[in-house]
């Protein structure tokens, strides 16, 4: 497993290695053992994965609020998105920055979003999979989200507002600046 930082050096990319022959590959995609060890000391407690049939859809930027605050493991086992995690934890050197990825099935890289970050993708082909394993259960009264183009996060998404495709709820969330400061830097020191 090849761990990659970004300025964000909470946020890692995870490149497992492949073994591969003529039937194809094996990859080891998850080991708790070297997540704990070279990532974050936290344990997964449920995994989901999404289909998104069309180019240009949007999912995001989506948090749990505290107590259920979620980090998210995320890969792509079919067709491609462009991946955001933005730091909202007050008091954090990288507050309001984000980190922007490509992630495909092709190359099976995991990106590592912990606690405290906003998490949104946008499909770049058709027909796109996702897997994403998640630190927290799901808690429906602490869902929360931020607009996805909000301008004070200086997102350069690879859509433009004319034609993505976004959920009715997506649509109406709240601008960054509208919501409390829901996560502190130091509540999750503990995890790194």
């Amino acid at each position: 497993m090849d761990i990659r930082e970004f300025e964000i050096p909470d946020v890692k990319l995870i490149v497992p290695k492949r073994f591969t022959d003529a039937r194809g590959y094996f990859s080891e995609t998850w080991n708790d053992l070297a997540f704990r060890q070279e990532i974050a000391n936290t344990t997964f407690v449920q995994d989901n994965q999404s289909v998104t049939a069309k180019k240009g859809t949007l999912r995001g930027l989506h948090f749990q609020k505290p107590p259920f605050a979620q980090g998210k493991l995320v890969r792509v086992v079919r067709g491609s998105i462009f991946e955001i995690a933005v730091d909202i934890r007050a008091g954090s050197p990288t507050y309001r920055r984000h980190v922007a990825i490509a992630l495909n099935a092709e190359e099976g890289s995991q990106l590592w979003v912990p606690p405290g970050f906003l998490h949104g993708f946008c499909t770049l082909e058709d027909t796109t999979e996702v897997f994403y394993k998640v630190t927290s259960y799901y808690s429906a009264t602490h869902d929360a989200g931020v607009l996805w183009n909000d301008s004070s996060l200086g997102i350069n998404w690879p859509v433009d507002a004319a034609s993505v495709v976004l959920s009715e709820k997506d649509q109406r969330l709240p601008r960054l600046s509208d919501l409390p400061e829901l996560f502190t830097y130091e509540d999750f020191q503990d995890l790194l």
